[in-house]
């Protein structure tokens, strides 16, 4: 974690950090999470050079910057997001103020080694979503979980849903949502999630407040929060006697690992993830193939042998 803050005038650089966030939201149209992840980070590399001009920031200032962050703990990737986001920064200065060099420009950060995501096995994923709803709450989160299982939604693009999209879902069986960088694409819903969304449609108008436009609204009928969903879904869990702490991303990984182990096409699977990079896709390869160990080590019947 980043030091304890420093004053203003220990900051010299604050107001051109502040100007650099007012280009992201009003000409780049960056989205309000992005831009607040733009200011964490380059506000760390402010308090971790408390007093030092921007302009005079040095190569090894930037190294040391990232040690000290490592050596607190930060993964790889983490520090990879912030010296992008410092090096965006900097781009910016050189061309707007002049600057003379990008400090960040060539640096990288450790490595770390990949975590593969936590994906539920079908059988897992079948009784975590087979059960019942018994409120007008639980059936809003059943259509909410069966959405993020069937279509591979991530947790920003299922809450900001629009109830208006639920009449296309249930007439064409597909949903288009905005992902990352405002990339827009249209999935599949399968047929136990329309049944689960035209459930809850049924029961949305006593909770939602009127004129509200999104699709799944909280206990004051307004937007749900993503951070209410993770929670529900904890509970829900739960409730299904799984004995796992599940996180909305797990389906989205589960939907993914479970349909390249029956199909086998990863570039499906990167179109219907919205991932701008095969690379990234490939990483259910892995869990493809640590599903396959599990089932050769559990009915071979020399899997187990060791060797002489």
């Amino acid at each position: 974690m980043a030091e304890a803050k420093a004053s203003p005038e220990a900051r010299p650089g604050l107001p051109l950090l502040q100007s650099y966030l007012g280009h992201l939201r009003d000409e780049r149209r960056l989205s309000a999470h992005t831009c607040r992840n733009y200011e964490h980070a380059c506000a760390v590399l402010l308090e971790l050079n408390p007093g030092c001009d921007p302009q005079a920031l040095s190569s090894h200032a930037v190294r040391h910057s990232v040690a000290r962050l490592h050596a607190r703990g930060l993964s790889g990737r983490t520090l990879a997001a912030m010296l992008s986001a410092w090096r965006g920064w900097y781009e910016w200065l050189v061309r707007q103020h002049a600057f003379k060099a990008n400090p960040c420009a060539g640096i990288r950060a450790p490595k770390s080694g990949k975590r593969l995501p936590d994906a539920l096995s079908p059988d897992q994923a079948a009784q975590l979503l087979d059960a019942a709803a018994a409120d007008a709450a639980e059936l809003r989160d059943k259509a909410m979980f069966e959405l993020l299982y069937s279509s591979g939604l991530r947790l920003a693009e299922l809450v900001g849903l629009d109830a208006s999209q639920a009449r296309d879902m249930l007439s064409n069986g597909e949903v288009t949502v905005i992902g990352k960088g405002s990339k827009r694409r249209t999935v599949p819903v399968g047929s136990k999630a329309l049944a689960a969304l035209k459930e809850w449609l049924a029961a949305r108008a006593g909770m939602a407040r009127p004129g509200d436009p999104a699709l799944f609204v909280g206990a004051r009928g307004l937007r749900i929060a993503p951070r209410t969903v993770q929670a529900r879904l904890v509970r829900w869990a739960r409730k299904s006697g799984l004995g796992l702490c599940v996180h909305p991303h797990a389906l989205r990984h589960s939907f993914a690992s479970h349909l390249l182990q029956s199909s086998g096409d990863l570039r499906a699977v990167q179109e219907l993830l919205g991932h701008s990079s095969i690379s990234t896709t490939q990483i259910y390869t892995h869990l493809d193939y640590q599903y396959l160990a599990k089932a050769y080590d559990a009915a071979h019947p020399r899997a187990k042998r060791k060797p002489r």
